[in-house]
């Protein structure tokens, strides 16, 4: 069974309450309870991070109990070159996930350090986004049926 991470940085715990123009005012605890749901039905394996801490968030991907993750860096993207690296050392694949669209935000966030050594990006999409990227990880790692069957290649 694939296992995917989804690990969230620095004021997502907030989510809900912060700037809910921007953000919305779904909170995380929603967010992972659907995820949850979505991740049994399409026969994946979840587990959920969230620190405020860069170091912490670095440790845990050091960890490396998963195959895929989705990745929600908040303002990290736009500054940590070590989260760069962790996420380009352990050999995962991730999709890079944000609420709202940086590249239409202030002139700082559209830095982003991660966007290029991600497999997918789901931007702008709010919390959806979050489900968006587990169904695009449901899409690449669903198994092929074995030669001969009739029912040809899952997708």
């Amino acid at each position: 069974m694939t296992r995917v991470l989804v690990l969230n940085g620095p004021n997502l715990n907030l989510l809900g309450t912060r700037e809910p123009e921007i953000y919305g005012h779904t909170t995380l605890d929603d967010i992972e309870a659907g995820l949850r749901r979505r991740a049994g039905e399409l026969g994946l394996e979840i587990d959920f991070y969230q620190s405020n801490h860069e170091g912490a968030l670095i440790d845990r991907l050091h960890v490396r109990d998963f195959d895929w993750a989705i990745v929600n860096a908040g303002g990290l993207t736009h500054t940590s070159v070590s989260l760069r690296d962790a996420l380009k050392g352990i050999g995962r694949p991730f999709v890079e996930v944000h609420l709202s669209d940086p590249g239409e935000r202030e002139p700082f966030r559209h830095v982003n350090y991660l966007h290029d050594i991600a497999a997918e990006r789901v931007v702008g999409r709010g919390a959806a986004g979050y489900t968006l990227a587990l169904e695009m990880i449901a899409g690449r790692t669903k198994p092929r049926n074995k030669p001969g069957s009739d029912k040809g290649e899952a997708r």
